[in-house]
């Protein structure tokens, strides 16, 4: 028994050090994996709002351009969230008078904004200005995915560092004329490197990768 002692009593340390490493390397690598899943990013999922504004009827039936409720979306950082009295400018009074408006009519009457739920949201670290991505050519359709197909809107994109990254490194694949930005289901007119590469010229388009872009 003693002859064999050592050679169990290393077996179990060979055994102990395999299981803490595992644990050590294994933790953080699941927990990187998780972070960029669905669960964690909330892609795909339904976020609930005060009213059910639907896309689709704004967006393809009515034709509404994106810059019309996201005012400030070419000259700030943020987007810009509609006030209540965009709504009245284009409902009838019937509309207005309907269950469907009830908070939009409270709003405007108290002067209190409707609080809207966000569904693209960023970490407080990152900071991101969606004036300079319009002007340089990336459209609505490149972050927020097809919001013209969209009963209620949904996060489109993972918005995780590398697929920043990825396309801060190279853009030319993402970038389509000014004149499009809003447009959903837009194709480029020849190859989009081709034609991506000719924006990222005209626009000068830049290819920022260093911390301090997103993170200040």
């Amino acid at each position: 028994m003693a002859a064999l002692f050592p050679r169990w009593a290393n077996t179990v340390v060979r055994a102990t050090l395999v299981a803490a490493t595992c644990t050590l390397v294994g933790v953080p690598v699941a927990l990187m994996a998780w972070v960029r899943t669905p669960n964690a990013t909330r892609r795909y999922q339904p976020v609930a709002q005060p009213i059910a504004f639907d896309h689709r009827i704004h967006v393809t039936g009515q034709r509404i351009d994106c810059r019309y409720c996201h005012f400030s979306v070419e000259r700030s950082a943020s987007a810009g969230i509609p006030p209540s009295s965009t709504c009245v400018a284009c409902h009838s009074d019937t509309w207005m008078r309907s269950s469907e408006l009830a908070l939009v009519r409270a709003s405007i009457a108290t002067g209190q904004a409707i609080r809207w739920s966000r569904v693209n949201a960023l970490p407080d670290f990152v900071y991101f200005n969606h004036a300079i991505h319009v002007a340089k050519g990336v459209g609505c359709e490149t972050c927020h995915g097809r919001v013209d197909r969209m009963a209620a809107v949904y996060q489109a994109a993972p918005l995780t560092m590398s697929w920043c990254v990825d396309c801060h490194r190279d853009p030319a694949p993402h970038l389509r004329p000014l004149s499009e930005i809003t447009t959903m289901g837009w194709t480029p007119p020849t190859a989009q490197r081709a034609f991506g590469e000719e924006l990222v010229r005209e626009n000068n388009v830049r290819s920022l990768t260093n911390c301090t872009t997103c993170h200040r």
